[in-house]
């Protein structure tokens, strides 16, 4: 397990910082991710980690910029130590979906394909049993 997990995880309140999935329901601890990869220069220190569930993970890789399809401009993904989550998605409570607020959270939500139909449905239960958002 990465020395940072539990500094990371209790900061994180035990949520993928991406799609924030609660780790409570998974059956294991979540990733310590690299914000900027360490292959892009990123340190390895408590500033640039933060928690991400496994799909969030693979699906960012070493990522840090997508395509925001509203405004057809390259734009930075989502960063947890520097950005605040809730301004930058919403959550509709009747489907699951994440909604993008900002170019930021709309090409976040796309490249890490946030509404992923499996997500979706998992979504919906966390909601039911009031673990999210």
């Amino acid at each position: 397990m990465n020395p940072h997990y539990s500094l990371v995880a209790r900061r994180a309140a035990h949520r993928c910082e991406y799609c924030h999935a609660p780790e409570a329901i998974f059956n294991f601890p979540f990733e310590v991710e690299h914000i900027l990869p360490t292959s892009r220069d990123g340190a390895d220190d408590e500033t640039n980690l933060c928690l991400a569930c496994r799909a969030c993970n693979l699906r960012k890789s070493d990522r840090v910029a997508a395509l925001d399809d509203l405004s057809g401009e390259d734009v930075p993904l989502f960063h947890p130590r520097q950005q605040s989550w809730r301004d930058h998605f919403r959550v509709d409570t009747e489907s699951g979906e994440l909604q993008g607020t900002t170019p930021t959270g709309r090409a976040t939500v796309a490249s890490l394909d946030l509404n992923h139909p499996l997500q979706l449905m998992a979504r919906l239960l966390w909601i039911r049993l009031r673990l999210f958002p």
